[in-house]
């Protein structure tokens, strides 16, 4: 009986998964690549987005043979935002639900103005960002709202249109995760 155990143990290695989103090398300790499928891996993006506190959730799967880690989260850290925040400003969140081309996904934009701002000015930034954000979600895939969420092209376009209501001080998507991916008959 402890023979068996010790043999259990000892074929425990470290396996490779790809990430092709991040390029960065990911191993994996465990009895062998199928046990390690569904794993959740998190992935601390701070130094590669130059200080910006973030962290991409990634699910492993098995694809001919070898271990692939998708995304499934994207959340910039409380701590970034605290940080960023000052007095005599306003801040503008939201959180809504939104269809991309290959899944839904639950978005919540972060805004922060440079000077306190009224009502009017919070719920007119707020709808616009929404609006933005809907647009551009309905034309594009998961993997590439991810891509571009990373590469911080999302967060630029954004608050490019939303200077011309309001300069803003930040502009994020604070958090951006797949609540489901539809099955395909594949």
């Amino acid at each position: 009986m402890a023979e068996q155990q010790m043999k259990k143990r000892d074929m425990r290695a470290f396996y490779d998964v790809k990430a092709p989103m991040t390029g960065t090398k990911i191993q994996l300790y465990g009895q062998s690549p199928e046990a390690l499928v569904g794993k959740v891996i998190k992935l601390d993006l701070t130094r590669s987005l130059r200080g910006k506190g973030a962290e991409l959730h990634l699910r492993t799967s098995l694809v001919d043979g070898e271990l692939v880690a998708h995304p499934i989260a994207f959340e910039v850290f409380g701590s970034y935002i605290r940080r960023s925040m000052r007095n005599n400003v306003s801040y503008i969140e939201d959180s809504f639900v939104v269809q991309t081309k290959d899944a839904s996904v639950i978005i919540k934009p972060f805004l922060l103005t440079r000077r306190k701002v009224s009502r009017a000015l919070k719920n007119a930034l707020r709808v616009a960002a929404k609006e933005y954000l809907t647009s551009l979600c309905t034309i594009r895939t998961s993997q590439d709202l991810f891509t571009d969420l990373i590469s911080n092209k999302v967060q630029k376009e954004m608050s490019l249109k939303l200077k011309k209501l309001y300069p803003l001080a930040l502009c994020e998507v604070r958090v951006f995760k797949l609540i489901e991916k539809p099955v395909t008959g594949n």
